[in-house]
């Protein structure tokens, strides 16, 4: 395989063999930190050795075995499972099966075993164990099996996360005769090389390597990372590649070759960050380099590949795998942190076209936001109490320009996107170091006030001609036993709730549903209306901006003047939801037939200049990344330097258990609880200096969660609701009522001051004080929803006249 163009030119540095070891070291750490941050990441895996039979002899191998040295040729599926559910238990998220090749080939005891069983071949095996593995257990199966067809890679792909074939070299000359690969068919380099190339075609997350130190020159592996390079710019499938150094066995017929020098891998690694395209991770196997952990750490990986909790390495059975806290210990000596991942990398994960759907969703509901393994087991809506904090085994240097990043934001200066989502994935003490800014700007802006409001959602419909597919709220058609049926209220029921949330004390009601086919703008105006008879001095809040479009657009009216209409019929300020992520590729996936972030920002920015404010919200922890999470900010604090319209910003973390999106197997099963923590202290990082307010969701985060961030810059616990919907429809079970009264207790007991707040965050009345303590229970009074009439169910869904 021939480069296109040199690589070393394209990059501008060029490498010869004779390149020293300190400048290409210097340049491949530079680089690594750019792609990579401060990161060095691993997969916890459990090695499943399905056959050790193989038709190869490699002179330096002992995995592979004769008939005669194994009890059974193949694993039985029984001691697969076994070995499969030691390794779950132990915390394991690969499955990696490695095998010998072809060996039904050279063997008739293998040949035998899988006629016997139905299998006319082990690639028939090994994908018979993959769809064991997926069904049995919650395991990723990544496969090593050898050089494959396209047609064999076309049957694995359904059942595997991933695959890997070492290239090794692609030196011919190791295959003459008294050389490493003699006898071996399956070591030709045309033969990986092909192989590399057809997953590429049908777009299978890759890992290859080269093997050094087994006779070939500084030349040849220069020319073989060239290549590697090349075909991830034509496929854009090698996911990682791994620089093994070759180290002797006994028993074999190079046990008495030298083990390939520690420089020689420092040389080889360093070259191989420098030439391959950012996006590839780079990893060097820990066990085969015990006592240089540190070396390797400090050379360019990024990754220090699968370590097994519970199994030996079969290939290098010699070289036991560290322990996690060991690699913790020797990732921190090069200021790294240690994480786990999945055998599938994050981009992989991120773009739907490389996994079977799945296979996709298994490795959705193990990743955060960035594509790692998941930290914790919370659930937004779901957990009742936060993880407990973990605890880094080393103390880390800060990055400097992370702190440097945080002392303009404090003092007041801009900072860019790429910033920004540095912030959201910092780790360790940089993480640290990003809550206790956010902490310190809180007191700085806010002080120690913690604001609540005494108010009451009313959701008037469930009824939505809209699909999102995160929303479990809507309704079309009447939904299975136990779920909400479609619903209107009618007017006096909602002059009745409204009546009823003044008397027991609330300053604001809160008025929101779906985007109903049957209302136009003259229908929102009537719901304003209603709701100012029935308490004439009540704040109302009302109406997202979807709705505040979709209403002018049903009369035909400029948005703006319409705007004045329901401001005229007693509209106070509205709601700033419907953000969900301010980014169109998002979008384009959750809610393609809503606002998009253009329009969506211009409604509200209408909104504002009629005297119409609002708050600003965003929806985290389904198909997101942090890059999306600092778009959004950042278009929010420019329109808040426009238009100084925005009260506050809301986090609203997914609930993700009954929501489409996620029950498809096509979203995150919601934020990580240190995502939430993130996402508030950097909100405040961010918007604080000028949109000071910044609440929690209680309803999502739990009544403690919710408190323990106002130690990550919140400074505001949003409302005490009294009845609660579209948080419970998506499967929350926080309730739907946190009483005033409790709240405060709950902020007084955190240590700081509570204080009741109109929607406009002025303090409340002594009177209204007063009567707030009158809430009491969950709800406040039945709830009476009046069944959606069935010509408007048949339009939300079909779109019927």
């Amino acid at each position: 395989m021939t480069p296109r163009h040199s690589v070393q030119v394209r990059r501008g540095v060029p490498i010869s063999p004779s390149t020293s070891l300190e400048a290409l070291q210097a340049l491949a750490r530079e680089r690594r930190d750019d792609a990579f941050g401060s990161v060095l990441t691993y997969s916890p895996k459990v090695f499943i050795p399905l056959t050790q039979l193989c038709r190869d002899v490699c002179h330096y191998c002992t995995f592979a075995k004769a008939p005669r040295e194994l009890s059974d040729p193949f694993l039985s599926p029984d001691a697969v499972l076994a070995i499969a559910r030691a390794g779950e238990q132990a915390g394991c998220v690969e499955a990696l099966l490695t095998l010998g090749e072809k060996p039904e080939q050279r063997y008739r005891v293998a040949r035998e075993w899988l006629q016997e069983r139905g299998y006319t071949s082990t690639i028939d095996y090994v994908i018979e164990t993959c769809k064991l593995i997926l069904a049995e257990t919650r395991l990723l199966p990544h496969v090593n099996a050898g050089t494959l067809t396209r047609g064999e890679i076309a049957r694995l792909r359904p059942v595997m996360a991933s695959m890997g074939l070492m290239l090794e070299s692609g030196s011919e000359d190791l295959l003459a005769k008294d050389r490493p690969h003699h006898g071996s068919p399956d070591k030709k380099p045309w033969r990986r090389w092909a192989t590399l190339a057809r997953a590429g075609r049908q777009q299978v997350p890759t890992t290859s390597g080269l093997l050094i130190g087994i006779g070939e020159t500084r030349a040849q592996r220069l020319h073989d990372l060239r290549n590697l390079a090349q075909l991830q710019e034509r496929y854009g499938s090698l996911q990682e590649v791994i620089i093994q150094n070759f180290t002797r066995k006994s028993g074999t017929r190079m046990a008495a070759w030298p083990d390939a020098s520690l420089e020689e891998l420092l040389w080889t690694i360093a070259a191989a960050r420098v030439i391959l395209p950012p996006e590839v991770s780079l990893q060097a196997p820990p066990n085969l380099s015990q006592a240089n952990l540190s070396a390797l750490a400090d050379s360019g990986i990024n990754d220090w590949g699968g370590v097994s909790p519970v199994t030996p390495d079969h290939v290098n059975p010699e070289a036991p795998w560290p322990e996690s806290q060991r690699l913790a210990g020797h990732s921190a000596a090069a200021n790294k942190v240690l994480l786990a991942r999945l055998p599938v990398y994050p981009e992989f994960i991120k773009d739907s076209r490389w996994l079977p759907p799945a296979v996709r969703a298994r490795c959705l509901e193990r990743s955060d936001s960035q594509g790692l393994l998941r930290t914790d087991a919370w659930r937004a809506g779901e957990s009742p109490v936060p993880p407990l904090p973990r605890v880094a085994p080393v103390v880390l240097k800060q990055d400097p320009g992370l702190a440097a990043t945080l002392a303009r934001r404090v003092r007041g200066e801009a900072v860019s996107r790429k910033e920004v989502t540095r912030l959201f994935a910092s780790v360790g003490v940089d993480r640290e170091a990003v809550i206790r800014t956010a902490d310190d700007l809180r007191k700085a802006q806010v002080g120690d006030r913690v604001t609540y409001v005494a108010n009451r959602n009313i959701n008037y419909t469930n009824v939505c001609q809209y699909s999102c597919a995160f929303c479990a709220f809507s309704k079309g058609m009447p939904r299975a036993e136990g779920r909400e049926r479609p619903y209107d209220i009618t007017a006096e029921e909602l002059q009745r709730r409204v009546q009823e949330a003044h008397r027991l004390g609330a300053t604001e009601v809160c008025l929101q549903g779906g985007i109903h086919p049957g209302y136009d703008g003259q229908t929102y105006r009537q719901i304003v209306e209603t709701a100012r008879s029935a308490v004439p001095s009540i704040h109302i809040h009302a109406f997202s901006p979807l709705e505040l479009s979709h209403g002018a657009e049903t009369l035909n009216l400029p948005l703006e003047t319409y705007l004045e209409q329901l401001q005229a019929a007693g509209l106070d300020t509205v709601p700033g939801t419907a953000a969900e992520i301010l980014d169109d590729r998002i979008r384009a996936v959750i809610c393609p037939d809503k606002l998009n972030t253009q329009a969506w920002l211009d409604t509200v920015a209408t909104a504002h200049r009629v005297g119409l404010r609002s708050t600003a919200t965003i929806m985290f922890g389904h198909l997101e990344s942090p890059e999306h999470w600092a778009i959004h900010l950042l278009r929010l604090r420019a329109l808040q330097l426009e238009t100084g319209g925005f009260t506050e910003f809301v986090a609203l973390p997914f609930v993700a258990s009954e929501a489409p999106l996620y029950r498809r197997g096509l979203a995150r099963p919601g934020p990580t609880y240190e995502e939430c923590r993130a996402m508030h202290a950097v909100a405040r990082v961010v918007l604080g200096d000028c949109l000071p307010n910044i609440q929690a969701s209680w309803t999502k985060l739990g009544r403690e969660g919710a408190l323990a961030m106002l130690d990550a810059g919140v400074n505001d616990l949003g409302g005490c609701l009294m009845n609660e919907s579209i948080s419970r429809a998506a499967g929350a079970s926080h309730g739907q009522c946190w009483l005033p009264k409790d709240m405060a207790a709950a902020i007084a007991a955190r240590g700081r001051q509570p204080v009741q707040r109109t929607t406009g965050y002025d303090p409340v009345t002594p009177a209204a004080l007063l009567a707030s303590t009158g809430i009491s229970g969950n709800l406040p009074g039945p709830v009476e929803q009046s069944p959606a009439t069935s010509a408007a169910i048949a339009k939300a869904v079909c779109g019927a006249p």
